[in-house]
């Protein structure tokens, strides 16, 4: 979208015209606030306080042992896991939500790696978000023979070979907002005889992702950020069907058992997915995460990414005509090569970032020196885009930061 259509005439214009426009009411949006941090903590949809109250008052209070079954609480993992494979482009009886994404990451990486035996390398970039590489840090250290290797983004490819087990990536980076190529890596994974494991962190509900069409092996990701679970929400893990009754889940518990209610002493996995499960589901969690995501179940990931690429090239020419070189642009500048984000560095950013949030624009800061301002298409206008814009304009204009002293 080219600068001249910047004007807020033209972003009152296209909010009206937003096939997206109505799903806005169905969150909570504080007045006076404009709010891009949802690539941290998504905003609270107006659904999940009555369905949290239901399922403590009702199901446990009331129903108490008995909604294991009468509730569906067993069911949970699976049936939310649905859910979230309709966003990221999964088949049903793909995608199982539990536990975080470090243990969901570290189930799957050890998973892959005793699913190819004789190759011992993890290979993942130097970028990498670190609870990434503390996870496989830690199940190489667990197992015989395992290097965990970290290249430059662009050594990717050159770096694939007959030792690589697994090629560990995530999607979206999270401090520039770059978007790797997931269809192109996995083939390049798969061309080595390597599974491809994803943390889907910032994409799942931005972007779209495509795990059946794209050939992806394996992948995690949260339910806080863009799918508007809550603090703390329970993390999602996906493992394709072909591979489902081969790979081995290396943490495994009762629930995950074939038949959990024989208790007997010797594990057997359950078949498809449920073998992932550990421990018992987090039912709070589960449930505030199924009403956020029902939430937005008539919307599709194609209409989210197409107003999030108008909502962050709209930002960026504003930021490009009105600052030229006040910032330099960290997220790339290809729309096809960026995720839901905006990131710009600046010797200020901290400052930079403090001062927006004065002045209601609420994006956060990751050092050393990045703003990061999300765009969740779900809940933000192009009005609110606009604004924000013309905000961080008026701050640099001003001087209205205090930077190091």
């Amino acid at each position: 979208m080219t600068s001249h259509a910047w004007t807020r005439e033209r972003c009152e214009a296209l909010d009206v015209a937003d096939p997206l426009g109505q799903v806005r009411d169905r969150f909570v949006v504080v007045p006076g606030e404009i709010y891009l941090d949802g690539n941290s903590l998504g905003a609270l949809p107006r659904s999940v306080p009555a369905r949290l109250a239901e399922v403590a008052e009702r199901e446990w209070g009331v129903s108490l042992a008995r909604s294991w079954g009468e509730g569906n609480w067993f069911a949970a993992p699976e049936r939310v896991g649905d859910k979230i494979g309709s966003i990221i482009g999964a088949r049903p009886g793909e995608v199982l939500v539990c536990d975080s994404t470090t243990i969901a990451l570290i189930k799957l990486l050890g998973a892959a790696l005793g699913a190819r035996p004789g190759r011992n390398l993890v290979l993942t970039t130097s970028t990498n978000f670190p609870t990434d590489l503390y996870a496989a840090a830690g199940v190489a250290g667990l197992l015989a023979d395992i290097e965990v290797r970290r290249v430059d983004p662009d050594a990717i490819v050159g770096s694939l070979d007959e030792t690589v087990a697994v090629l560990y990536l995530t999607h979206v980076d999270f401090r520039t907002g770059e978007m790797l190529d997931l269809a192109g890596l996995t083939s390049e994974a798969h061309r080595a005889g390597a599974l491809a494991l994803w943390d889907l962190s910032h994409s799942a509900g931005a972007v779209v992702v495509g795990c059946e069409t794209n050939g992806v092996d394996l992948a995690a990701g949260c339910g806080y950020k863009y799918l508007n679970g809550g603090p703390g929400a329970p993390a999602f893990l996906y493992v394709r069907r072909e591979h489902q009754e081969i790979v081995a889940n290396p943490m495994p518990g009762w629930l995950g058992h074939e038949a959990p209610f024989e208790f007997v002493p010797d594990y057997r996995p359950a078949h498809g997915v449920r073998r992932f499960l550990t421990s018992t589901p987090p039912i709070l969690g589960l449930a505030a995460l199924e009403a956020a995501l029902d939430c937005r179940a008539d919307v599709s990931s194609e209409q989210v990414r197409a107003k999030s690429v108008q909502l962050t090239e709209l930002f960026i020419a504003a930021l490009e005509e009105r600052l030229p070189g006040a910032f330099d642009l960290a997220s790339p500048r290809d729309p096809d090569r960026r995720g839901s984000q905006v990131s710009l560095r600046h010797p200020d950013a901290q400052a930079i970032v403090q001062a927006l949030a004065e002045r209601g624009v609420i994006g956060d800061f990751r050092p050393p020196d990045v703003c990061r301002l999300g765009f969740a298409a779900l809940y933000l206008r192009y009005v609110d885009a606009f604004a924000a814009a013309e905000q961080l304009v008026t701050l640099m204009e001003t001087g209205g930061f205090a930077g190091p002293t």
